[in-house]
């Protein structure tokens, strides 16, 4: 699982790549942490190297959205494949998180 971080002068970009499973949450975690720090920028977790995401991951995503809310930024989800994009339906998760094409 590799993670990285851009910042430009309106958001922050995690570009997630591989497999996001319990193995690989804890160092995922630490590696997105920045995240929930972000003010005064949207958060988009670009999405479109990333093979499975499982509850593990998916609760990473989660943290940084309940971060990022409660300081009223944005987090938006973009470039999921189907099988991706299956497991945030099946979840209920397609309904928290809104999705850039």
């Amino acid at each position: 699982m590799k993670t990285t971080i851009q910042e430009n002068d309106t958001n922050i970009v995690a570009f997630l790549e591989g497999r996001l499973d319990t193995a690989v949450a804890a160092e995922t975690s630490e590696a997105m942490s920045p995240l929930c720090d972000v003010e005064g920028k949207d958060i988009i977790i670009d999405c479109t190297g990333l093979d499975y995401i499982s509850s593990a991951g998916l609760r990473i995503l989660l943290i940084i959205r309940q971060k990022a809310e409660e300081k009223g930024e944005h987090v938006y989800v973009k470039g999921i494949n189907k099988e991706v994009r299956e497991i945030f339906t099946i979840t209920g998760f397609s309904n928290i998180f809104e999705f850039l094409e």
